[in-house]
């Protein structure tokens, strides 16, 4: 028995299949693209781990898709694999589209003719979990009810609009050729091996480092925050006991704005990593231009999730946060070796106009 992962040395897909290693020896193929967030790093306590195979390779490469279906026979496809920065689809949306909608097609018709000749059992347990997120369900009011399943689609960004379209191709798969599709819609994640342009990893990292915390407009902007982890063990319940066809919502029950996160960040670090002048790291956010259509508020209704599936996340924002700021400090080679040339050059370039 095997399953094949997507994205598996990123952000999310590394942290599942650590996650699934460390509590079964069902073999995991990994297929990741190994781009800029991709980072073998992420997965080095299994070198060597015959339970785990990586292939370097595209979701759209589909004679590769099709060669690995044929030769490990997977019983489960999780697809992580995504480009999945909003900041980078306004500066090159592209590469989104590409990704996110045409791999996930070639992805979906490579696993459609595996699906076709598999034996009648080994056919009907098949799944292919589709991992998107909440952004395609567009912004909320501050009053407005979270975000449910059957919430219309209304995406604000290339990167959201890229993810909608995946989203809806998943599912017509299913209604229009019967394959047994999951999808799963998850809240912001955090967690270890976050890749350090998104909020909370950029902004440990900016403060130890003595430079400025960029907070966009207000930095009233709220999110509901979900330990990476916590969406490890959700996409897990959902593989195992999730119905066909249908969509399940992954939230941490944590909404909060920006500038909270922000705060809550800087006092961790001046209790685990004081700055040598004593000065509190809040002296280092900086307001900065907002990004163009930035969506006000996410929030996730896991309700269907609890209800049908008994899933609960197990940490609390409190507790999560600590344990991810305390992995980042304990995890310094791993940071200084992610922050390449290519990685110093996308934050000028992302930040460079918006004034403090």
């Amino acid at each position: 028995m095997s399953i094949l992962v997507t994205g598996g040395a990123g952000f999310i897909g590394a942290n599942f299949v650590l996650d699934w290693l460390a509590q079964s020896d069902e073999l995991v193929i990994n297929l990741d693209k190994l781009t800029y967030a991709g980072n073998l790093e992420n997965l080095s306590s299994l070198d060597g781990d015959r339970r785990h195979v990586f292939v370097q390779g595209d979701i759209g490469d589909s004679a590769l898709v099709e060669r690995l279906l044929a030769e490990y026979q997977p019983r489960a496809i999780l697809n992580f694999a995504a480009e999945s920065h909003v900041d980078r689809s306004i500066h090159g949306p592209e590469d989104f589209i590409e990704t996110n909608i045409v791999g996930t097609f070639r992805m979906l018709e490579a696993v459609r003719a595996y699906w076709k000749v598999l034996e009648s059992g080994a056919a009907q347990a098949f799944r292919f979990l589709h991992v998107s997120t909440d952004e395609v369900y567009g912004s909320l009011a501050k009053d407005e009810a979270a975000f449910s399943e059957t919430h219309q689609y209304e995406p604000n960004s290339p990167y959201s609009a890229s993810k909608a379209a995946s989203d809806h191709l998943v599912r017509a798969y299913h209604h229009t050729y019967g394959l047994p599709v999951l999808t799963t819609n998850c809240s912001n994640n955090y967690g270890p091996h976050h890749f350090p342009e998104k909020l909370i990893p950029l902004m440990i990292v900016n403060a130890l480092a003595g430079k400025a915390l960029p907070v966009y407009g207000d930095g009233q902007q709220i999110r509901d925050w979900l330990y990476v982890k916590d969406h490890c063990s959700a996409i897990r319940r959902v593989l195992e006991a999730g119905r066909v066809g249908e969509v399940y919502n992954v939230g941490g029950w944590n909404e909060k704005p920006n500038l909270e996160i922000v705060h809550t960040v800087c006092a961790l670090l001046d209790e685990l990593r004081p700055r040598t002048d004593g000065q509190p790291y809040l002296q280092q956010i900086a307001y900065v231009t907002d990004r163009p259509g930035h969506d006000r508020r996410y929030a996730i209704d896991a309700r269907k999730l609890e209800r049908e599936l008994g899933w609960k996340p197990a940490e609390t924002f409190e507790t999560g946060i600590r344990k991810t700021v305390q992995w980042y400090l304990d995890n310094q080679g791993w940071v200084s070796n992610i922050q390449s040339g290519s990685y110093r050059d996308w934050v000028e370039k992302n930040y460079a106009g918006r004034s403090a």
